[in-house]
């Protein structure tokens, strides 16, 4: 080691807080297997890290290791030597690349990377195979590694609030995932290998540009939450409705001027969001829908609802503001355990007899409809 080189390590050790530099003495004396070295979130930086001490990476017996809330810029190689690591922290740091060596600790099962600054990750990530938590939420990544792939034990992926245009075919292999989160990223198409994943139960692709939904999306039948708000969808796949134990879909804030027939066979829902989108009708299977509690069809387009309305008898909840709604059905009498009936700024100018059924009203917004009164029913 030349003499700059020793100079600069001098002042990295200079800047350590003592006590951090105390707890990896401790750790070492007595063959610890946990050291936790992070910060409360909210800790001032002077007493942060912002890089590792060398001695830290003689602690080969480590299994669990905590850095997060610190504001380590960079890993060495060396960090490759821990490979005893079966949880690693890093969440709340300024990474903005990782080393090829962390591919060296294969024995990690969960590894948090939440909330740095990383706009790539290396191909070796894909050594971890015995992952099954990998937290990537809040970075910069704008694409992810075939190798992602290999991970075939992960249970949860969070992707979340990145720059993703785009994803690997290769996460068709992530047959054990339950949880997916790809929220907040700038996505425009899913791959079709995406059916694959026939064990996750919550999916939450909010936030993107998709336009369009493979087919493929059918076979998650496993999902009971679907989250697909605030896209560019202008229709659905029929293949929708063999996600039969879907109990949310949010859908909410696309292009939609139309829903599949299919919708009918979601008979274990119980709450969709619909609401800004440019439904001019709805299917009659709606009715099919009885375990709904929320149905939420705000800003639309719709006319006139269908007759079946009235089989969602466990509604207790239905917002139809900003609609182009003349009439409703005599249907809407059958829904006794209604509390919340929105149908402000529509083009109404009576109401049928049977609202008068819906005694567990406790409101009924009319605000804003036809200039002609409205006639009580």
């Amino acid at each position: 080691m030349g003499i700059f080189e020793r100079f600069q390590k001098y002042l990295q050790q200079d800047n350590i807080p003592d006590r951090f530099l105390q707890k990896i003495r401790e750790a070492k004396e007595n063959q610890l297997e946990e050291l936790d070295l992070s910060n409360e979130y909210d800790a001032d930086n002077k007493d942060k890290l912002t890089s590792i001490p060398e001695e830290l990476f003689e602690l080969k017996h480590l299994k669990v290791l905590n850095l997060k809330f610190n504001r380590i810029y960079k890993l060495p190689e060396s960090f490759g030597n821990l490979t005893n690591l079966t949880k690693l922290y890093l969440g709340n740091n300024q990474l903005s690349s990782l080393p090829e060596s962390l591919g060296n600790l294969a024995n990690l099962t969960k590894l948090e990377l939440w909330n740095n600054q990383l706009s790539s990750l290396p191909e070796s990530l894909g050594n971890l195979t015995n992952l099954t938590k990998l937290e990537l939420w809040n970075n910069q990544l704008s694409s992810l590694p075939e190798s992602l792939g290999n991970l075939t034990n992960l249970t949860k992926l969070e992707l979340w609030d990145n720059q993703l245009s785009s994803l690997p075919e290769s996460i068709g292999n992530l047959t054990n995932l339950t949880s997916l989160d790809l929220h907040f990223n700038q996505l425009s198409s899913l791959p079709k290998s995406l059916g694959n994943l026939t064990s996750l139960v919550k999916l939450q692709l909010e936030h993107n540009q998709l336009s369009s939904l493979p087919e493929s999306l059918g076979n998650l039948t496993s999902l009971t939450k679907l989250i697909l708000s605030k896209n560019q969808l202008s229709s659905l796949p029929e293949s929708i409705g063999n996600l039969t134990i879907l109990t949310e879909l949010l859908v909410n804030n696309n292009q939609l001027s139309s829903l599949p027939e299919s919708i009918g066979n979601l008979t274990n829902l119980t709450g969709l969001l619909l609401n800004n989108n440019q439904l001019s009708s709805l299917p009659e299977s709606i009715g099919n829908l009885t375990n709904l509690t929320g149905l939420f069809l705000n800003n639309n387009q719709l006319s006139s609802l269908p007759e079946s309305l009235g089989n969602l008898t466990n509604l207790t909840e239905l917002l139809l503001n900003n609609n182009k709604l003349s009439s409703l059905p005599k249907s809407i009498g059958n829904l006794t355990n209604l509390t919340e009936l929105f149908l402000n700024n529509n083009q109404l100018s009576s109401l049928p007899e049977s609202l008068g059924n819906l005694t567990k009203l406790t409101t009924l917004d009319l605000w804003s409809n036809s200039q002609s009164p409205i006639s009580n029913p």
